[in-house]
């Protein structure tokens, strides 16, 4: 489903992603771990075609995304990938709902749709009694749910997240960590995930581990 060939990254004179080679498929839950500086975010976010690589090429389903330009690349972002970051960048103002329905708003789905849509991730994330709330009511752990809800309003074929619990303390790591397992059992998710936690890290279905970017 995703594949990731010769991906090379410098920030002028320091090499940060020296020819990654990565292949995710269907219902995969992958884990990139490796120390700070060795090059895990700087991949993901191209992965997620955030950045661009200086060589090499990244394909979704066969399909080359590489030289897509940035107007074909943002609409293939909105319906395809679903993002999760360390900080959840909820919208201050909107209520979760508001917040989850978004990325469905931009992608120019109807309001009804949408929130229906929404309505169903927050009870499949026991957020229900929470939807009207805005991200100042909610706990940490909460304020996370509802941005993984929004990673997943479009149905996207992946979801890359990066440090997902980094700012959780560990009760609220161990409640997210379990829900990604549980959305890949219930609706066939595929994440690739970025994480120093060693405990989410052993859950995954595969480890990729990156040293002076490189994949060990």
């Amino acid at each position: 489903m995703l594949i990731a060939k010769g991906i090379h990254k410098s920030f002028g004179q320091l090499k940060v992603l020296k020819g990654i080679d990565i292949q995710v498929v269907d219902k995969e839950i992958v884990s990139i771990v490796g120390s700070s500086g060795a090059g895990k975010s700087t991949l993901l976010h191209i992965l997620g075609t955030l950045d661009k690589a200086d060589a090499g090429t990244v394909y979704y389903d066969n399909k080359p995304v590489t030289d897509m330009d940035e107007n074909a690349l943002a609409a293939f972002r909105n319906r395809t990938i679903g993002f999760v970051f360390q900080f959840h960048h909820l919208l201050p103002e909107f209520t979760a709902l508001e917040n989850i329905c978004i990325p469905a708003f931009i992608a120019g789905k109807p309001r009804r749709e949408s929130e229906k849509k929404a309505l169903e991730l927050l009870s499949l994330l026991n957020l229900s009694d929470r939807s009207h709330h805005k991200p100042s009511a909610l706990s940490g752990g909460e304020q996370q749910r509802v941005a993984v809800a929004r990673a997943l309003i479009n149905s996207p074929k992946i979801v890359l997240a990066d440090e997902p619990s980094g700012n959780l303390d560990s009760a609220s790591s161990r409640e997210l960590h379990r829900l990604f397992f549980t959305l890949r059992d219930q609706i066939g998710q595929t994440f690739v995930i970025v994480t120093h936690n060693k405990e989410l890290a052993g859950m995954a279905d595969r480890i990729i581990e990156m040293k002076d970017g490189k994949i060990l």
